[in-house]
């Protein structure tokens, strides 16, 4: 039970000095303040200053063996809240959070009493999942989640201004960004719009999706490439959160009719993050889409994204040369923007002109130069590319590679000097060659200027909170060539809290580098096919983004669904180099 005596009260500040929490004077303190204010001797020490409540629900969940946590707003879902009565969760001093098939998760004082399990059980027909948390954290979350008539308005009405820090500057450009003290007399669409922001951060989602619809708006995350619904508010309250957003993206709240786009530099959980806001109108209303740029959740460190071993080396090779053209491929949200940025990062240095241009600008980095186009005023990629030329520059990365003048300026560029890098929307290394000519580029042109292609693709990373083994089935071994391991455990994720019962968590580069050597140069001058040249390199032992995706596999990252997924658009016939046979799902 949870209810300690003056022996409880004495071993749990043991158990904390023990592990360094605090110190025998602030247990005495603390000793002292219960003996003439009452109460437990977690309260005590947490107002006396000694520990945080989320260090003594930690303390006492380790000493009952119990997991515990502090509530927040986006932890318990109000429809599994009110699963069982008002009064009888009061009296049973509990508060259902979530429920997962057959389980209901279930906030207690005393998670240990077997009555109220009993009680429980035979109210939801639920199997019940005890979480230790406090007296005082539960009743204000019962009060705000038990009442006969919960609605979005309310709940975040009643949020207290600590639960939300998300500041606001004027523009990105002006400087650091500073908190802002009051949040508009803490309106409920206020809360909501930070509450919508910090859950993302904190889940680790790259976009932020507002969509109307006709009876609610849907406001999703975008966790590890996969959207998840976050909040459901009253279609009601769809106009005034888009009308904040736009509000602190500085945009037009008077134009509904078209497209806009904008930018907020917020502070958020104590660090800066950039957010990207583009609103696009519907029929049922305008949806809006928030990017989120976070800088400390970014590496540029090649090892970090997946580029390990003989690709690593090969890519390092490529960008250390004077001149030529390095181009990354893939789709969109595969990770190419990074992977250039990283690149740059090991280039940058003082003695090192770089500059980019980028169609938007996503991170700022220190000693580049970074160019925004602006189509409106006729700062497009090739007018900027042709100025460029003349600011002496030593590096030039270019956003995007999407049309033939695009491309030819960038090849002209590192014919005459330059290190070029930029992105191509091709599937993978060979294909990329056959677009550029497809765009029109002479073969003698690009067999003078390319250095090499790197193709890539993100794949979910199995939860390690949840990891177990299973057996594929065998069709699924059949489709990348290992009929010969249906007796072996492969792994994947059952699904837990930490994942949102996804079995992922995390996301794993996945990526094969093709080098422009003198013989596809030669190739690529003399017009060959795209088989020829696949063929060629799978007599060199290359290996292609299904080959590198499996290596997931084998290694227990990733699951055989998950990689056949992300690779899908290569998947042809095991050992048929050409591409001409039967492709595989």
């Amino acid at each position: 039970m949870v209810n300690l005596t003056i022996d409880g009260a004495v071993r749990l500040g043991e158990q904390l000095i023990r592990e360094g929490l605090i110190t025998p004077e602030q247990l005495a303190e603390a000793l002292a303040q219960q003996q003439a204010k009452g109460g437990r001797i977690g309260g005590a020490l947490v107002e006396v200053g000694a520990i945080t409540t989320t260090t003594l629900v930690q303390a006492l969940s380790t000493r009952l063996g119990i997991k515990g946590c502090v509530l927040r707003h986006g932890l318990i879902d109000p429809k599994a809240a009110k699963c069982i009565p008002k009064e009888e969760a009061e009296r049973l001093r509990v508060l259902p959070l979530f429920r997962v098939r057959d389980v209901l998760t279930v906030a207690m004082v005393e998670p240990q009493s077997l009555p109220a399990h009993d009680r429980l059980h035979n109210l939801t027909g639920c199997s019940i999942r005890p979480v230790l948390v406090l007296e005082d954290n539960l009743q204000e979350f019962q009060r705000k989640y038990l009442e006969s008539e919960v609605s979005v308005d309310s709940f975040l009405a009643s949020m207290e201004e600590s639960e939300i820090h998300i500041s606001e500057t004027e523009a990105i450009d002006e400087g650091p960004a500073t908190d802002i003290d009051q949040m508009v007399d803490g309106s409920p669409v206020v809360n909501l719009v930070n509450l919508a922001i910090l859950n993302a951060l904190r889940s680790g989602a790259s976009d932020i999706h507002i969509e109307p619809d006709r009876d609610a708006t849907h406001i999703r995350c975008r966790i590890d490439g996969h959207l998840r619904e976050m909040l459901k508010p009253p279609k009601g309250m769809h106009a005034a959160i888009v009308s904040r957003v736009k509000v602190i993206g500085r945009m037009d709240i008077a134009e509904k009719r078209l497209p806009q786009e904008g930018r907020v530099h917020i502070l958020a959980d104590a660090h800066e993050v950039d957010l990207r806001v583009s609103t696009m109108p519907t029929v049922l209303g305008e949806k809006v889409v928030l990017r989120i740029l976070d800088k400390s959740q970014l590496s540029f460190e090649l090892g970090a994204l997946g580029i390990r071993g003989q690709d690593r080396t090969a890519v390092e090779l490529m960008i250390k040369n004077p001149y030529g053209l390095m181009l990354v491929t893939g789709p969109t949200g595969s990770g190419k923007t990074t992977t250039l940025y990283s690149a740059l990062d090991l280039l940058r240095n003082e003695a090192t002109n770089i500059v980019t241009i980028e169609d938007p600008v996503e991170y700022q980095l220190p000693l580049i130069n970074q160019v925004q186009v602006n189509d409106s005023v006729g700062l497009t990629f090739v007018r900027t590319l042709r100025s460029l030329l003349r600011q002496d520059p030593d590096v030039i990365m270019v956003g995007e590679i999407r049309d033939q003048e695009t491309a030819r300026v960038a090849i002209q560029a590192a014919l005459t000097g330059h290190l070029v890098l930029s992105t191509l929307h091709t599937n993978d290394c060979p294909g990329a060659v056959m677009r550029l000519i497809d765009m029109g580029i002479e073969p003698f042109l690009l067999s003078a200027s390319l250095l090499g292609f790197i193709a890539q693709r993100l794949a979910r990373k199995i939860c390690p909170s949840c990891k177990t083994s299973y057996y594929p089935t065998a069709d699924l071994l059949k489709s990348v060539g290992w009929e010969h391991r249906t007796n072996e455990l492969f792994q994947k994720g059952e699904g837990c809290r930490q994942c949102n019962q996804t079995g992922f968590r995390g996301r794993s580069g996945i990526y094969e580098v093709m080098v422009m050597d003198a013989e596809l140069k030669r190739m690529v001058q003399s017009k060959v096919t795209e088989a020829a040249i696949r063929s060629y390199l799978a007599e060199c032992g290359w290996r292609s983004l299904r080959d590198k995706a499996l290596d997931l596999v084998d290694g227990g990252e990733s699951t055989l669904e998950e990689v056949l997924r992300v690779t899908r658009s290569e998947a042809i016939q095991v050992g048929d180099p050409t591409g001409a046979g039967t492709q595989v799902p």
